[in-house]
């Protein structure tokens, strides 16, 4: 079974090969992902006003913040090659990339958590579909950006 296999051949694409392409794709990609989170609990709001709260928009908040502090450190400055400045160099880019990654899932662990007690397993929401909105918004922020921080390539920029 394993032999056939061993055959197959995946064409190469060259719209990848350069890093120019990977990173428009990389950023179209993340973008889309952003604006679809965030257009689901638009909708969701806007569609079933009295069954969301304005406090739920925290969550989408701090996947927002969360998505600027990941991607405002590059990986240079993580491994220490490029950034002798600031009060912390390396170590402080370190510490706020950590911090960006902890507030992104923070959003996603808090937007399931409501899903799961607001909308799922109470019985008196009358609509489900606003909490699925909120688990995806900040599902797909969060995709988005490790989408945008992993899927770019940093060649190009020294």
């Amino acid at each position: 079974m394993a032999a056939c296999l061993e055959n197959v051949q995946i064409a190469s694409c060259l719209w990848f090969e350069g890093g120019d392409k990977r990173n428009a794709l990389a950023s179209m990609v993340a973008g889309t992902l952003f604006f679809l989170g965030w257009w689901f609990m638009i909708d969701a709001h806007t569609k079933y006003p009295d069954d969301t709260s304005n406090g739920y928009l925290i969550c989408g908040i701090c996947g927002t913040l969360s998505l600027l502090m990941v991607n405002s450190v590059t990986n240079s400055q993580i491994r220490g090659d490029a950034y002798d400045g600031g009060c912390l160099g390396a170590r402080g880019a370190r510490g706020w990339l950590f911090i960006g990654f902890v507030m992104g899932f923070a959003a996603v662990i808090g937007s399931c958590w409501i899903m799961f007690a607001d909308y799922i397993y109470n019985n008196d929401a009358r609509h489900l579909w606003p909490g699925y909105a909120l688990f995806l918004q900040n599902l797909f922020i969060i995709i988005g950006s490790v989408t945008y921080k992993f899927g770019r390539s940093e060649d190009n920029w020294s």
